[in-house]
């Protein structure tokens, strides 16, 4: 049955008025989402901005200098930036060397050799742990960690290797629990649901053909994982470390309870020492003036490590997908 004209012409004006709808829903949308995009770039400018401005003192002051100097003179106003920045540093180091290759073990686990019906329940225990609170990761690491870190592996370790030379000197130090190691293995404790969790993700959307041919070659579990699954998510597996490695850096609360808050450089793994985040924890409450100024310097400090760990993770996958051609 033929359209009449008069249909037709009923028909197009609709057809445009939708269009037209369908163009300022479109213009709408692409509007709200660019201000949602821009509102994040404003606040870390924002923030970027407000550090810069109150730390401004203490870098007219101190300069370059700032970085590397050791002082932390409260009365005379004489500060430097060196011990905060080793202690975070070093003990963000240590928790990525111990998280990483259990992380690792973990969602390699889960994917490729867990039954099916215990993969579910590990699975969920282990994201859970990421929803614990940091102080309370601080509570468990001062009143239960510490004790048994001191009796049952700094006591012997020091005894065994405190001795020995080359070495030693990495085990002094008296063995009551706290210091860089013990921080660095709560903080361990804290990214390892992070990054175990997305290293799953990213290796359970390796696609199974890919798993099913490599093992129908005759592959063992550990070649298929060498050959296929880490060559196909080797963006989300530097991803996930790079989000452990963020969280260990800021981390504030669990870190102040363990490190020891010392101010002054670590001549062992079991040394007390502070990070940027600790010294702001236990100053920001009482400091006024220029001690206050050289607080926000620390927060930008902390702010630029930061940065300067994810460029350089994003320049690593940038040259991995270019030797690979891609």
């Amino acid at each position: 049955m033929s359209s009449t004209p008069s249909t037709l012409a009923g028909v197009a004006p609709s057809m445009v008025s939708i269009a037209r709808r369908q163009q300022i829903q479109d213009f709408f949308f692409h509007r709200m989402t660019q201000a949602f995009s821009l509102l994040v770039l404003v606040a870390l400018l924002g923030i970027i901005g407000s550090l810069l401005i109150n730390a401004a003192p203490t870098f007219k002051k101190f300069g370059f200098e700032f970085l590397w100097r050791a002082e932390w003179d409260i009365i005379n106003e004489e500060f430097g930036a060196l011990i905060a920045i080793v202690g975070t540093v070093t003990s963000a180091g240590m928790a990525m060397l111990i998280a990483v290759p259990l992380a690792f073990g973990i969602a390699l686990f889960l994917t490729e050799t867990c039954p099916v019906w215990l993969r579910r329940p590990l699975g969920t225990a282990i994201e859970l742990l990421a929803a614990v609170p940091s102080i309370i990761y601080g509570m468990f690491g001062l009143f239960v960690f510490a004790p048994l870190f001191a009796d049952y592996f700094q006591v012997p370790v020091q005894q065994v290797l405190g001795g020995m030379p080359l070495i030693g000197w990495l085990f002094g130090g008296a063995p009551n629990g706290l210091g860089i190691l013990a921080a660095g293995t709560i903080l361990a404790f804290m990214v390892l649901p992070f990054v175990a969790a997305v290293m799953r993700d990213v290796f359970e959307i390796v696609p199974p053909i890919l798993r099913e041919s490599a093992y129908g070659l005759g592959c063992t579990t550990w070649e298929v994982v060498r050959r296929v699954v880490l060559p196909y998510t080797q963006k989300g597996v530097i991803g996930g470390i790079m989000l452990g490695l963020g969280r260990a850096l800021g981390e504030t609360m669990a870190v102040t309870f363990v490190i020891g808050n010392a101010n002054r450089l670590p001549t062992s793994l079991f040394s007390p020492g502070t990070s940027i985040a600790s010294t702001l924890a236990n100053e920001f409450g009482e400091a006024a003036d220029f001690h206050l100024s050289t607080l926000f310097a620390l927060g930008f400090l902390l702010f630029v490590i930061t940065f300067v760990v994810l460029a350089l993770a994003k320049i690593l996958i940038i040259r991995t997908e270019k030797g690979k051609g891609l």
